[in-house]
């Protein structure tokens, strides 16, 4: 469907218009802004946006008045961790002494403090205590989010935590995409022994997947996680039943995760704080998306950046997320984590603005789906009360949301 095959019988069911829009389209300059915009939809999907002297003719079941706001797409959330039960802030506490990650983690405490609450916990209870959070996330204009398990790390535990993102995207107006997470720790009854739980994941996912409960496959390549060759395992088999990959990348060491993630053509590798140039390039030339989450750089008070300037020079997308987690970035707002990632990583507001846009949907598979504002997408848009896009960057808790539409409701 494109504009070029309207006619003056065009049918639309809702138009948007007296609309400034930030189309963020690839091939448009900048954020493809436009300034007296309207936004068409008809069956749940846009039909037509950009100039309001360009619209085909047609008939409107609705017209709304935007008042001259802004429209973006709506936003995505390509990294979150948001089923859990119980929270971490005595760890918090314990940070705050002067405690490192990894001296947690080795007590006992970290991701396995959280796979203990969650594997207690019931679905029911799962989605009772993730609902505020995704609420939040809502509230900040988020159309798209992507849910991990990770924190059951058997099957029960992991098949309940993907069930309860799966009965989240039914519960509220929001798509959601689930994304097996087995290889993020090791669990108490490995003793140890991480090749039995790279096992165990992989032996996991043909019943994980046969369910409809995965839409992608996850794993941490990390001194205290899981090695380069355990995680090539547990990719192999998710290659084996077609399903894509991304990768918890080079977060606190250079292991090479960058580059094993190209390796297997995943959609996104994720935090990449130490990675070096030669996975860059490789990230380049796969097209896989660096996914930066200042949330948990802010969180641990890191002081190494992502390599920002490499992934421009390289022209390799770089999506914003949350990592909303009970650990290491308990954060549900997404515009909040857009100033992050400006304050932070010095991304200028386009960055940031495409980054929960176009290259978060990239990083989820979904470029054809969703992510910007053009015709044949789904109709998810954000309509901001806002003189200018940087307002969504620069503002700290500020709401500036005015509406939520999802499939053109």
């Amino acid at each position: 469907m494109n504009a070029g095959t309207m006619n003056a019988d065009t049918r639309y069911d809702t138009i948007w218009t007296d609309a400034r829009l930030a189309t963020m389209a690839r091939g448009a300059a900048g954020l493809g802004i436009v300034e007296d915009g309207v936004v068409a939809a008809r069956d749940g999907r846009i039909a037509f946006a950009g100039p309001r002297a360009d619209l085909p003719p047609g008939d409107a079941a609705k017209v709304v008045d935007c008042g001259g706001r802004w429209i973006t797409p709506g936003l995505v959330d390509c990294h979150t961790h948001l089923v859990f039960a119980g929270n971490r802030a005595g760890e918090f506490e314990r940070r705050l002494a002067g405690a490192t990650y990894a001296e947690i983690t080795a007590a006992g405490g970290g991701i396995a403090a959280t796979v203990a609450a969650t594997r207690a916990a019931s679905e029911d209870d799962l989605v009772a205590s993730a609902l505020p959070r995704l609420d939040r996330l809502l509230a900040d204009g988020v159309t798209t989010v992507e849910i991990k398990s990770g924190y059951g790390l058997d099957l029960d535990g992991e098949r309940r935590s993907l069930a309860t993102a799966r009965r989240l995207g039914r519960e509220r107006d929001v798509r959601v995409t689930t994304t097996f997470l087995g290889a993020h720790a090791l669990p108490p009854e490995a003793k140890g022994d991480t090749d039995a739980h790279i096992e165990a994941v992989v032996a996991m996912l043909p019943t994980l997947a046969a369910e409809r409960l995965v839409d992608a496959v996850d794993a941490f390549c990390e001194g205290l996680a899981f090695s380069p060759d355990q995680v090539a395992r547990v990719f192999e088999a998710a290659r084996a039943l077609g399903l894509p990959v991304k990768l918890h990348a080079d977060q606190l060491s250079n292991l090479g995760g960058g580059g094993l993630a190209a390796r297997f053509g995943a959609l996104s590798a994720d935090h990449l704080e130490w990675t070096d140039e030669a996975s860059v390039v490789a990230m380049a030339r796969a097209g896989t998306v660096a996914t930066l989450l200042p949330g948990a750089f802010y969180f641990l008070r890191e002081t190494k950046l992502p390599p920002i300037d490499r992934f421009r020079a390289h022209g390799v997308p770089m999506a914003v997320s949350t990592d909303c987690n009970p650990g290491t970035s308990p954060v549900t707002s997404l515009l909040l984590t857009l100033n992050m990632a400006a304050t932070c990583f010095r991304l200028t507001v386009e960055e940031c603005l495409l980054g929960v846009t176009r290259h978060a949907a990239a990083a989820l598979g979904l470029s054809d789906e969703i992510g910007t504002l053009e015709p044949g997408k789904a109709c998810d848009l954000a309509i901001w009360s806002i003189d200018r896009p940087a307002e969504l960057v620069w503002a700290l808790g500020a709401l500036p949301l005015h509406a939520r539409i999802r499939g053109g409701r």
